[in-house]
């Protein structure tokens, strides 16, 4: 592990046998027992990661996002905590904090999903199911659909094929 390439702030809690590649960024996060996060990743402060999970490079999990466990996040996974996000107020002044709703996401236990999706703001994803790479899901995904897509759309379920 290269821990001088890492920057995991002191408010962050790491569970049993966390691995972290290089160049990740956590600061005020969870990450629970033998999860995984590769290279370049960045999961920001209340963000929860569950245990088994894994995390691969180039990820971002925002404030808001809830991953419990064993749930798989694929290259470039990209989530999103603000539907309306701006730079500035009305006025030209910076936004602060105080000026936007952040959304909650839900990744529900044993969920992949592929690499380069983007999971906008607000949403659950079940437990089990597949997002496709390169989706953009738009809406609740039920346990054990496959959705692939943009916007994601249901191609099949996975929850008895086991």
């Amino acid at each position: 592990m290269a821990w001088e390439f890492c920057r995991v702030a002191p408010d962050v809690v790491l569970g049993r046998d966390v691995k972290l590649h290089a160049f990740v960024n956590l600061y005020g996060c969870r990450v629970g027992d033998e999860t995984r996060v590769g290279t370049f990743v960045e999961i920001q402060k209340g963000a929860t990661v569950g245990a088994r999970c894994k995390i691969s490079s180039h990820a971002f999990i925002c404030e808001g996002v809830t991953l419990e466990d064993e749930v798989f996040v694929g290259h470039g996974v990209m989530f999103i905590n603000d539907r309306l996000p701006r730079a500035t107020r009305p006025d030209g002044t910076p936004q602060t904090e105080e000026d936007w709703t952040l959304e909650h996401t839900v990744v529900r236990r044993g969920a992949s999903i592929g690499s380069n999706a983007t999971i906008l703001p607000g949403l659950e994803i079940g437990e089990r199911a597949v997002v496709g790479a390169g989706a953009v899901v738009t809406r609740n995904v039920p346990p054990g659909a496959v959705v692939a897509g943009n916007p994601a759309r249901i191609i099949k379920s996975v929850m008895n094929d086991e």
